[in-house]
């Protein structure tokens, strides 16, 4: 056959070339789409299976780090009272049970059975033990395993969590390995979101294409057909934006077909349990199964039944739209919709469905999840604190577990505290706000924090960060100065509280007493308890600005300019900055640095930082001057500037106390302490503006209001290093001889003894006694014979006097 050759004279009239033409050219074409196009998805592909490699195992095993309260210790003879039994078991967790299941706890009057959960603590390895707690009279009357019977000595039960750290992100987790979940919850998410989970390899096609038919009809998106593992590569983890374009669509499919060729069902669906998106409480978000039972039905995942299960599956499709707490119809319904997809698959029988179906919701009136922010201003001293050895990333995806001082009981009463007197105070010429610091006094930790009258508000922590001045709260430093000389004070010297002028840099500085009068001769325990101005301005002057100002700096890092307004305070701190000053007298003269944080475990609970090491005991010579402060102070509560706290009914605990208040009535504070704890409170605002309180009637009331509530020992002052005597005038008498008072003294320091006189009336706080000078520098004071303690108990006196005009 002849060879046809086609050329222009070929082509019809319409210019088309013959039909064979056109088809070699769309043939090269297509051959030449589908070259550039594998040429372009190949090393696409391949670099999202990088990604998908990368961001996947960050997924899984990028691990948040958990901040804990302290153990509650259950031992004979701790203070303990049912109301805070219980809250401190709730903020754990735990729930009215039989007792028998870990994380449960059954009452029965007095005797509580509770079901403790093992953990890891900073020394080691805790077991789970059922232990029967028996109360009496505000105290732990004895602990006994439930199960043996026998006594146990103490026993410490498994911390609340109180924050999760999980990078930058506010985000609450709770991770969780497949064989944790219960397989109801395993199941029935297949059945409701992906019945092919198990044979699908990524993507659902004639779901797809069922889904593209409906929303190119519709000229919208109204149809989907995601997988659990295109749900899960489309959640954010993967980098993948959340914009409805068939370009994010193409990108998912690609992502979910890679996850799917390279790890088993089981790892993916671990991945997307503990990745599902369940809802939003404030900035944070909540993620996986077991952040989301815990922040709605405030149970563990073991815990939950059919009719929770079915709700939390059910909120996968919106937890906003479905919130059970805002919209509980639509929740019910969603619900119910899930039961019926559970009995339809055979998960659960009619039976259990009626019963699922008839239940209410189970949840909780507030969420339980304990949020990052929960508790704003103790977790920043955590951060702080963590600051000094963990740079931020090293916080992040490491698993670490925080344990910390917190009580949550006292952090709650705290709480309590300065909403309620803050509310009760009632509106004044300025907003009021408040920072407060709790510490355990045994041990140096702290144990609540507050930073403001919102006590969730976060920024500005005035516990930690306000700095004001203190006024008379440093007062007891200048005593302490003073009796660490026991050959010149003791709390029975004579000081004059009379008019004095101070000269310095050329300047005249005559202070007043709060109540604009003078007292005349004091002695010196009465100038501390009534907060005498110009007699602790005498007293400051004889152990100097310079001493004082050393001794702050020695106890708290405190700095202050040596002048002598600082014996009246003329310094600014913080609440916090003043618990860790009084933490010394506090602790019976410790120097004891304060601590948010015990220790720091591993992602498998080992410790790798601790910080609970017990402090040095404390000298003899501090001890001794620590009491007799701590004596002095109890004197302020019942006869002093702080009895009110008689009258609110706290004189059963004996607490020590000092108020103080700045000029103008702008701050008003108080700090004080018991046998177990020590609070400093601050009452003011953020205008530095007068508030026309005392601090008597703020930042006292304040704690008067926590230590109503706080289960705590009452305040005992160890004898050891103290001589106690009956005195009159400036001679110690015979025990029990009429109108003397009974003084602590050093030990080998009390002067000479006298026989006591006839009927001898016992001597007014204003009566005359000997002079200033007799009595510091007078030969009334025996020489010690044997003194049992340094002549100079604090070790940090200079005892030059210094100049002072007396008017």
């Amino acid at each position: 056959m002849a060879r046809i050759d086609y050329d222009e004279d070929d082509a019809d009239d319409t210019g088309a070339a013959p039909a064979s033409g056109w088809r070699r050219r769309l043939v090269t074409w297509t051959l030449a789409a589908v070259a550039l196009g594998l040429g372009f998805l190949i090393p696409y592909t391949l670099y999202l299976n990088h990604e998908v490699g990368q961001r996947f195992g960050q997924l899984r095993w990028q691990l948040p780090t958990r901040v804990y309260a302290r153990p509650l210790v259950v031992a004979p003879g701790v203070a303990m009272d049912a109301a805070t039994l219980k809250t401190e078991l709730e903020a754990a967790a735990y729930r009215e049970g039989d007792g028998r299941r870990p994380g449960s706890y059954a009452r029965n009057g007095s005797r509580w059975t509770i079901a403790s959960r093992g953990f890891n603590d900073v020394d080691g390895v805790v077991r789970a033990r059922r232990v029967e707690v028996t109360l009496s009279g505000g105290r732990i009357a004895g602990v006994r395993d439930a199960d043996t019977r026998r006594t146990l000595r103490a026993h410490r039960l498994d911390p609340a969590r109180i924050a999760t750290l999980y990078g930058q992100k506010q985000e609450e987790r709770r991770l969780v390995r497949i064989n944790e979940v219960p397989e109801l919850l395993v199941t029935g998410l297949q059945a409701v979101e992906d019945r092919d989970f198990n044979s699908h390899f990524g993507i659902d096609m004639s779901g797809m294409l069922r889904a593209v038919f409906v929303n190119v009809r519709e000229g919208d998106k109204r149809q989907g057909a995601s997988t659990l593992t295109q749900q899960l590569a489309r959640s954010g983890l993967l980098g993948i934006g959340k914009e409805q374009t068939w370009r994010r669509k193409f990108k998912e499919i690609l992502y979910a077909m890679l996850i799917e060729a390279r790890y088993d069902k089981s790892v993916i669906l671990e991945a997307y349990l503990n990745q599902v998106y369940l809802g939003q409480r404030g900035s944070q978000a909540i993620h996986g199964v077991a952040a989301g039972s815990e922040f709605y039905f405030g149970r563990e995942l073991a815990d939950l039944k059919t009719e929770h299960v079915a709700l939390l599956i059910g909120l996968v499709k919106g937890p906003s739209y479905y919130d059970p707490r805002k919209n509980p119809d639509r929740a019910r319904d969603r619900r119910d919709l899930v039961l019926g997809e559970m009995l339809e698959t055979g998960l659960i029988d009619q039976a259990e469905h009626d019963r699922a179906a008839k239940a209410p919701l189970g949840v909780t009136a507030k969420p339980t999840t304990l949020a990052p922010n929960r508790f704003p201003a103790y977790v920043e001293l955590v951060r702080r604190q963590l600051a000094r050895d963990y740079p931020t990333d090293a916080l992040m995806g490491a698993g670490l577990s925080v344990m910390t001082g917190m009580s949550p009981s006292a952090q709650a009463y705290a709480e309590s505290a300065v909403t309620r007197t803050l509310d009760a105070i009632g509106k004044r010429r300025v907003p009021l706000q408040a920072g407060m610091v709790v510490t355990d006094v045994h041990r140096g930790e702290v144990v609540a924090v507050v930073g403001a009258r919102d006590v969730a508000e976060h920024g500005f922590n005035r516990a930690v960060e306000a700095q004001r001045p203190v006024g008379s709260l440093l007062k007891p430093f200048v005593y302490l100065l003073a009796l660490a000389q026991p050959d010149r004070y003791s709390l029975a010297t004579y000081v004059q509280d009379t008019p004095i002028t101070v000269r310095t840099d050329g300047r005249r500085w005559s202070p007043d007493n709060s109540d604009g009068r003078s007292h005349g001769t004091v002695r010196l325990i009465d100038a501390l308890a009534q907060s005498y101005n110009q007699a602790t301005v005498r007293v400051g002057m004889q152990v100097t600005p310079e001493r004082l100002a050393e001794l702050v700096r020695t106890l708290a890092g405190i700095e202050a300019e040596p002048n002598p307004a600082l014996i009246l305070g003329s310094v600014d701190q913080s609440p916090y900055a003043m618990a860790q000053l009084y933490q010394f007298l506090a602790s019976g003269g410790r120097i004891q640095p304060l601590r948010a944080v015990r220790g720091v475990l591993d992602a498998d609970g080992r410790a790798v930082n601790r910080y609970d090491t017990a402090p040095a005991p404390a000298q003899e010579g501090d001890a001794i001057a620590a009491r007799l402060i701590t004596v002095a102070l109890q004197r302020a509560v019942t006869n002093g500037t702080a009895r009110q706290l008689v009258a609110d009914g706290l004189g059963r605990l004996s607490p020590a106390g000092k108020t103080g208040t700045s000029n103008d009535g702008k701050d008003s504070w108080f700090a004080g302490w018991t046998g177990d704890h020590l609070a400093v409170v601050w009452v003011g605002n953020d205008q530095n503006k007068p508030t026309g309180l005392y601090g008597a009637t703020g930042g006292m009331r304040v704690w008067s209001a926590l230590f109503a509530r706080l289960p705590t020992s009452p305040l005992r002052v160890p004898e050891e290093g103290l001589d106690w005597r009956w005195v009159i005038g400036s001679n110690t008498t015979e025990d029990g001889c009429p109108g003397a008072q009974r003084f602590p003294f050093v030990r080998g320091f009390a002067p000479a003894q006298v026989p006591c006189p006839a009927a001898q009336p016992a001597a007014p706080a204003d009566a005359e006694g000997p002079g200033f000078w007799e009595s510091l520098f007078g030969g009334g004071d025996p020489q010690p014979a044997e003194p049992s303690v340094p002549a100079d108990p604090a070790r940090r006196l200079p005892p030059e006097p210094v100049p002072v005009d007396q008017e």
